[in-house]
């Protein structure tokens, strides 16, 4: 039997540890490592046009999956191209591995041709950065990289020049199982006891949940019921925890509805469940805060806590709910239902009026109609800026579909390169990219990937020839909009002319059609939907100084808008509430 290399020790490590493809663009230093992998037959290279595509499409990958993922970059300029999508990844825990290949290990330091150091480049978005800068480090340092990834949730980076990936693996490396899933973490007794004083001694309790309640949502039902609590959540949130739910009061934020703010900031008790929300200027200063966490490091960094729970969400109630005392008084309860239904039918005109006559199409009306088609259990992946307004207000959550966006990063340009890597994961599944002109021209070379290995994925292109996001910013800051508008072509032309199915809509009564037909269409799809670019109207209440990028230093209420089915969903939970 041939002596492996180091480059195809690599890759079968990376094999038994679940990884089905790696995403990237092959060259130089990176040759080595693209080979093994050409004659590994459990592995598949996926060739993008751009490596920041191939960082987003592994965290999408690993979000949908919840297993490792895989990326590379060749050597300077090309592993840089990673970084953005590795940020985003790291900050959305999800588990990925990135290899930046590097230049020849005897010209490291000298000012060789593409120098960088990944190294120092990584840093901060990864858990763990090191170089391979000899062979008997394998695979120790690839294993512990990997355990990284998966164990603390977020991203590891392994650097590897191109010479070293082409030397021999070393004779009897040890190979240990490696770690594939991460455990439950349970609080102490101490805490718990702790916590179920003051719920016990609280007379109003209000939870408000992130991305940490994935897989609780039995668990926060039964403990709200138990309590009495109304249930908010963040825009992570909200695929988890906002279906069959009658205690529902919507969600917070920048791109909040309903009466999450205010459930929030009435209560005596605050309980924030596994989020790590950023906005604090939504969560109240004079009420007693818990937070519950599987990640100690986010506990308190939002605000001042009175109690904090380091334990994942699902385990801390498993051993909460029983202990705390049934609360019987709905009057909180039932007072913020009425607030969140009131709050909805007030907006709920914004999409409904004369839409099917409305020219340019209102997108509000666009993300509804959406909802309404797309199968049960469809990816969404959503663009930065006004698509999160639209996935936040439209996308109706049922507990089989996935929402996935930047919503922690904030990068543009994220929805199509994360339609890639979930649709990878399973062709047969219905993958959305719901994503804005700005941020698809941005990354628009590898709307080719997709045409290349011919998958589904259906864009929905919400087409307002502005960054509409960054005209919001620039109004409420009292600034006249500026480098904001873009000239762009007939999208569906442009998609027709790579080989995929392209329809472009300017008329409301051509929408659903369009995107049935789309969605019927085996191979890429794009519907090019002009929408209208002034679709949203501010409240007299913002003043100048509240918008800094998403952050807001005091509002209730920041867009006026629809919210499709949700206002259907507040009406159901109306029925809960006792009539007197």
């Amino acid at each position: 039997m041939a002596k492996q290399n180091v480059s195809e020790q690599f890759v079968d490590i990376l094999v038994r540890a679940g990884v089905k493809r790696l995403y990237g663009v092959v060259g130089d230093s990176l040759n080595p490592v693209v080979d093994a992998v050409r004659r590994n037959p459990a592995v598949e290279w996926v060739q993008v046009r751009h490596e920041e595509t191939a960082a987003f499409a592994a965290g999408a990958e690993a979000q949908i999956t919840g297993t490792l993922a895989v990326c590379a970059g060749s050597c300077g300029p090309g592993n840089l191209h990673l970084i953005n999508g590795l940020y985003d990844a790291h900050r959305s825990m999800a588990p990925v591995l990135a290899l930046a290949s590097h230049i020849p290990s005897s010209e490291i330091g000298l000012g060789y041709f593409q120098e960088t150091h990944p190294e120092l480049l990584f840093q901060e978005c990864s858990h763990y950065n090191e170089m391979i800068s000899n062979p008997q480090q394998m695979p120790r340092l690839l294993q512990t990289a990997i355990q990284h990834a998966i164990g603390r949730g977020g991203v590891s980076v392994v650097s590897m020049p191109g010479d070293i990936a082409s030397r021999p693996a070393p004779e009897k490396s040890i190979e240990h199982a490696l770690v594939t899933s991460r455990p439950s973490v349970k609080p102490g007794d101490e805490e718990i006891d702790k916590l179920c004083r003051m719920i016990d001694k609280a007379r109003r309790v209000t939870l408000f949940c992130g991305s940490g309640t994935a897989g609780a949502h039995a668990e926060v039902m039964e403990f709200a019921e138990r309590v009495k609590a109304p249930v908010g959540h963040a825009l992570r949130g909200k695929e988890w925890i906002q279906y069959d739910n009658p205690y529902d009061v919507g969600m917070s934020g920048l791109l909040g509805y309903g009466a999450a703010y205010e459930a929030t900031n009435e209560c005596d008790l605050l309980i924030l469940l596994g989020t790590d929300f950023p906005y604090n200027a939504f969560l109240p200063s004079d009420v007693k805060i818990v937070q519950v966490d599987v990640r100690p490091e986010h506990l308190g960094r939002r605000s001042k806590l009175d109690l904090a729970v380091w334990g994942d969400v699902r385990e801390t109630l498993r051993s909460l709910t029983p202990r705390v005392k049934v609360k019987t008084d709905r009057k909180f309860l039932d007072r913020m239902l009425k607030k969140h239904a009131d709050a909805l039918e007030g907006v709920v005109k914004a999409y409904t009026r004369k839409v099917e006559k409305h020219v340019p199409i209102h997108p509000e009306y666009v993300a509804s109609v959406l909802d309404e088609l797309a199968d049960e259990d469809a990816v969404f992946t959503v663009d930065t800026g006004m698509c999160n307004v639209w996935a936040a207000r439209y996308l109706t959550p049922n507990g089989k579909r996935r929402v996935i966006g930047s919503f922690s990063h904030g990068s543009m340009a994220n929805a199509l390169p994360q339609a890639i890597g979930a649709q990878f994961t399973d062709r047969n599944r219905q993958v959305v990219s719901m994503s804005g002109d700005g941020g698809f021209t941005m990354l628009m070379g590898d709307f080719l990937t997709l045409v290349q290995y011919n998958l589904p994925v259906k864009v929905v292109l919400f087409n307002n020839s502005s960054l509409g996001m960054v005209e919001l910013e620039m109004l409420v800051a009292g600034l006249p909009s500026f480098g904001t508008a873009n000239k762009n072509p007939d999208f569906a032309a442009v998609a027709r002319a790579a080989g995929a199915y392209g329809v472009r809509v300017e008329k409301p009564k051509q929408l659903e059609g369009a995107l049935k037909d789309a969605f019927k269409h085996k191979g890429p799809a794009l519907v090019d939907v002009v929408t209208d670019p002034n679709a949203l109207s501010i409240p007299p209440k913002i003043s100048a100084d509240m918008v800094t990028g998403f952050a807001l230093s005091a509002s209730k209420i920041v867009l006026d808008g629809g919210v499709g089915r949700m206002l259907q969903m507040a009406r159901s939970n109306l029925r809960n509430v006792p009539r007197p």
